[in-house]
């Protein structure tokens, strides 16, 4: 799903005043939303799911082992994220990944180590999903994503990424169980709710910024699915290729996407000047 919207230079916000959120950058800290971005989005979803289930049983540290193990690698490149002036494809891209797996992780914990059931973490990831959507308007009066050119919307961005992997993980889980569909039907399943909520905001009209989460949020079952129909062995209806295998190939198409991304530069953009409250 990509998104066009004008790009003025005047970093100006939908009242006519600059916010008094943190000093404007003269870029966009996230990159543009094309059809890089999706395909990146996915593979690293499925790593998360993969990589998730790799170090839990394959190297024997566990649930809280892995979980803080990958949450201080989420917050080292977290740091480097906020430190950098400018979007830089290989620094965003590794904590999107590092944070498909914490999320994912955040929502095995309550369910498998402190037995909380999938319908109230799916609940509790909504809503505090919504939160972070109230506080960022309220306090920046846009929910733009080409407008991530502050510290204090940048935060925002990260925290509502990461509540959207958490809630992804538990939504899927909880279809899945319920429906039992298998992972190849349950991927096809994600596929068409993106697919319609692409026709929802190209055809229909549907105000882009909930088209743009909507779909990120889905993505997370949709790699999670092809994570699982690849990984998991054939008697259990996947394909038996194991996560090792799995998680090597989707992450060497993540590497050679972000280092072609790296030197063409097609997902770079100007920080764009804030637009209407409910624009994209």
């Amino acid at each position: 799903m990509t998104y066009e919207t004008s790009k003025p230079s005047s970093p100006v916000a939908a009242d006519g005043l600059v916010p008094s959120s943190g000093r404007r950058l003269r870029w966009n800290k996230v990159p543009e939303v094309t059809v890089y971005f999706w395909i990146i989005k996915v593979l690293c979803t499925t790593v998360g799911e993969t990589a998730a289930d790799l170090l839990n049983e394959k190297a024997g540290l566990g649930l809280t082992g892995v979980s803080l193990l990958m949450s201080a690698l989420l917050a080292v490149s977290l740091v480097v994220q906020f430190r950098t002036r400018s979007y830089r494809a290989g620094v965003y891209w590794l904590a999107v990944a590092l944070i498909s797996v914490v999320g994912t992780l955040i929502s095995d914990n309550l369910t498998d180590n402190i037995g909380v059931p999938l319908e109230t973490s799916t609940t509790v990831f909504a809503v505090a999903l919504a939160i972070v959507f109230a506080l960022w308007f309220w306090r920046e009066r846009t929910l733009s994503i080409h407008h991530i050119d502050t510290t204090s919307r940048e935060c925002f961005y990260w925290l509502a990424v990461l509540f959207t992997f958490a809630l992804g993980t538990a939504a899927g889980d909880l279809v899945s169980e319920r429906m039992g569909l298998g992972y190849w039907l349950s991927a096809v399943l994600f596929a068409l709710a993106i697919a319609a909520v692409a026709v929802a905001h190209f055809a229909l009209g549907m105000n882009a910024v909930w088209a743009f989460w909507i779909a990120y949020i889905l993505t997370r079952p949709l790699g999670a699915s092809l994570g699982d129909y690849l990984s998991q062995p054939t008697a259990d209806g996947g394909l038996g290729l194991g996560t090792v295998v799995t998680s090597g190939l989707f992450l060497t198409v993540i590497l050679a996407l972000v280092i072609y991304l790296t030197v063409s530069r097609k997902d770079v953009a100007l920080a764009a000047e804030a637009p209407s409250a409910h624009a994209a």
